[in-house]
């Protein structure tokens, strides 16, 4: 049995700084006096995941400069390899921007333990960050509920909001049944290969007396990690969760929750599950994601179309765009391993920083427009552009880049996923993009009418504050920056993943 060695310590670097963050604040938290203003430890929270960003992108140098592979740790069961680390830097980005729009924002009467709101986001960033890096599914499921627990505490920190309650108790059962659907389908494989190490997985697998139980695995574990980033059928949880979460905890639950379930989906498709058996097993399980992609972006996008109530609309918006970030998994499934290429890790990661650009900017704006009457409904915007011309302007910025209007990264995301389906021969999936992508149209557009072409009958004091209408223009004007110089981002993407890239191992 291989023992943890100190090499594996300074490898979990990253990790171990969000814990020891967690650990030291919270006691800072239960020892500071009342009157203390909980902002600190929200400045401490990000000085935390500062820190950590700043290993990732110290073991991510050697990756890039192709001095050396992935580097494996704890038995071969954590890998730190360039897919993880790209992922950890957009989860650790996208949480550094959450906490710091809330700094200054968040009120007691909102959030009554603000302290312990701060603090919670990095045991949940925690489980994020091991869901990218874990190739064991022992590690992985560890990563997995460590988030989802941590987020069913967050959702219902709003202790005096009934719809915080409702929303926490149908998150916490219903993600304990998809929970419970992949553990049901983990035991499947180890109980028909006799290991958790993915890799092994897939070479134990091919055997055809395993093949009616692999697809009862695959599609028991797919429907769990279809629950995990709100892909319909499975988001049924979702208009609610967000509904009664606190903005910033629905801004988490928007991008880093999602951006981790889609590092799992990818290292156990293409860990334990391609290239397996026949060419007929293999297309069906592609299959079966191509289906879950277009029924979440027609039932998302169409949806939408009816809510009022922004955050509801915004968690449509999500289900939606899980069925566009799906669509990379299965780009180039019919070819063999060795002429697989990286190109569609490409588009999945550049739509995935723009998607975590324009929904923190997006509820970042529903925070400045909620204000003082904390209403959360789409008049809430009526009448903006007068009351407050410059963050209109970036909320336009934001909102274009969500339809994926020409010149943002919203487009270009949608256009380089496009373009990879047509390649793969996917026609009827490429159509069912272009469809959903134009109903969604109307219901973003909705929010520039309201700005403009609505009069403010009850306008309410908006929220201020440095550090929330800086990370309104920061997304607003990096959503921009993306769409100018897409060719350069996929190419340094690309550069990235040339060396060391694996997922195989």
């Amino acid at each position: 049995m291989e023992r943890l060695q100190a090499s594996d310590l300074i490898y979990l670097a990253p990790e171990l700084t969000l814990v020891i963050s967690a650990i030291v604040i919270s006691v800072l938290d239960l020892f500071l006096p009342k009157r203390v203003n909980r902002d600190l430890i929200g400045w401490l929270s990000l000085l935390g995941i500062i820190v950590s960003a700043g290993w990732v992108a110290m073991y991510s140098i050697p990756l890039i400069n192709g001095d050396g592979a992935q580097l494996v740790s704890l038995g071969g069961s954590y890998r730190i390899d360039d897919f993880a680390n790209v992922l950890k830097l957009i989860m650790l980005g996208g949480a550094a921007l959450i906490i710091f729009m809330s700094i200054g924002t968040v009120k007691e009467r909102e959030i009554p333990h603000r302290g312990e709101f701060y603090y919670l986001l990095l045991p949940a960033l925690l489980g994020a960050m091991i869901m990218a890096s874990s190739t064991e599914m022992i590690t992985l499921y560890v990563g997995l509920e460590l988030l989802s627990i941590t987020t069913y505490i967050l959702v219902a920190i709003r202790k005096s909001q009934a719809e915080s309650s409702e929303g926490a108790f149908k998150y916490l059962v219903t993600g304990s049944i998809a929970s419970a659907f992949i553990l049901y389908g983990m035991s499947f494989l180890y109980g028909m290969t006799g290991t958790t190490q993915l890799g092994a997985i897939r070479q134990l697998l091919n055997d055809p007396q395993f093949y009616p139980l692999i697809y009862v695995s695959y599609i028991l574990m797919i429907a769990g990690f279809a629950f995990k980033v709100a892909a319909a059928p499975f988001h049924t949880w979702a208009p609610d969760v967000y509904q009664g979460a606190a903005t910033p905890v629905t801004a988490f639950l928007a991008t880093i929750s999602k951006a981790a379930g889609f590092a799992i989906l990818f290292r156990v498709v293409y860990n334990a599950f391609y290239g397996l058996g026949t060419q007929t097993i293999h297309k069906d399980f592609f299959f079966i994601l191509m289906l879950l992609a277009a029924i979440a972006m027609i039932l998302g996008n169409f949806m939408a179309l009816k809510e009022k109530n922004v955050k509801r609309l915004m968690a449509y918006s999500g289900v939606a765009n899980a069925g566009y970030l799906l669509v990379p998994i299965m780009n180039d499934p019919y070819f063999a391993e060795s002429s697989m290429h990286y190109s569609m890790f490409s588009e999945f990661v550049y739509y995935l920083i723009a998607y975590v650009l324009m929904n923190i900017g997006m509820f970042a704006a529903i925070l400045i427009v909620t204000g003082e009457t904390r209403s959360e409904e789409m008049s809430a915007f009526a009448g903006l552009y007068y009351r407050a011309p410059g963050r209109a302007i970036a909320i336009i910025l934001i909102v274009l880049s969500l339809a994926g209007i020409p010149v943002t990264g919203g487009f270009f995301g949608k256009f380089y996923i496009l373009f990879g389906t047509v390649q793969s021969q996917m026609y009827w999936l490429a159509a069912v993009m272009i469809i959903t992508s134009v109903v969604s149209y109307y219901y973003y557009f909705s929010i520039i009418r309201q700005m403009f072409m609505r009069s403010s009958f009850q306008a309410s004091e908006l929220a201020k504050g440095i550090p929330l209408s800086a990370v309104l223009w920061i997304c607003a004007i990096l959503g921009v920056v993306i769409g100018i110089v897409p060719q350069w981002i996929i190419g340094y993407i690309d550069s990235i993943f040339q060396y060391g890239f694996d997922l195989f191992g």
